[in-house]
């Protein structure tokens, strides 16, 4: 049997970070992706609005990354979540469950259109006012300088690799972004 789901649209809202009882990510985002063709009566395009449900690592990511209107990509499988409700009513519904996600945009194109990536990760307001015994917030890991490298023993032996000027190769590694 096979079930794969392979989509990219941009976000309708932030994405809802929270975490269960027992500690794992949780992450909830709402993805619109246009439909190929327009509306023959109205002529605009349509878009269909797909939930998704990420787990553990992929959660982190995308909470940390991700915000309103960014381009991203899913791969995962489809779910339905059929439930009854207090009258009897049944309720049927689809849910994408994330296996990958990634960037749909370049980092530039991003600050473009006015979402994705924003820079150092900034704690959603739930986050900041969660009780002393809640797990502790994320946070961005500070700066750390890399080591300087070491001059050959000797210039002229055969097969020495000269080193130029590693200045800016150490401050790109240092600024704490995300190299993409």
């Amino acid at each position: 049997m096979l079930n794969k789901v392979i989509f990219m649209g941009r976000l309708c809202a932030d994405p809802d970070f929270r975490q269960t009882q027992s500690g794992v990510a949780v992450c909830r985002i709402r993805v619109a992706v246009d439909r190929r063709f327009s509306n023959k009566q109205t002529g605009e395009r349509e878009a269909d609005f797909i939930s998704v449900t990420c787990w553990r690592q992929q959660a982190e990511f995308v909470s940390r990354y991700f915000h309103k209107g960014s381009m991203i990509i899913v791969e995962g499988s489809l779910r339905n979540s059929d439930y009854t409700d207090q009258n009897g009513v049944k309720h049927y519904s689809m849910d994408v469950q994330a296996d990958n996600v990634s960037f749909g945009e370049s980092k530039r194109a991003a600050q473009e259109n006015g979402g994705g990536y924003q820079g150092a990760y900034q704690q959603p307001a739930y986050a900041q006012a969660a009780p002393a015994q809640s797990a502790p917030a994320y946070q961005q890991p500070a700066p750390q300088a890399a080591p300087a490298p070491q001059a050959p023993a000797s210039n002229n032996a055969p097969g020495s690799l000269q080193l130029g000027d590693l200045g800016d190769f150490e401050e790109i590694l240092s600024d704490g972004e995300v190299p993409f």
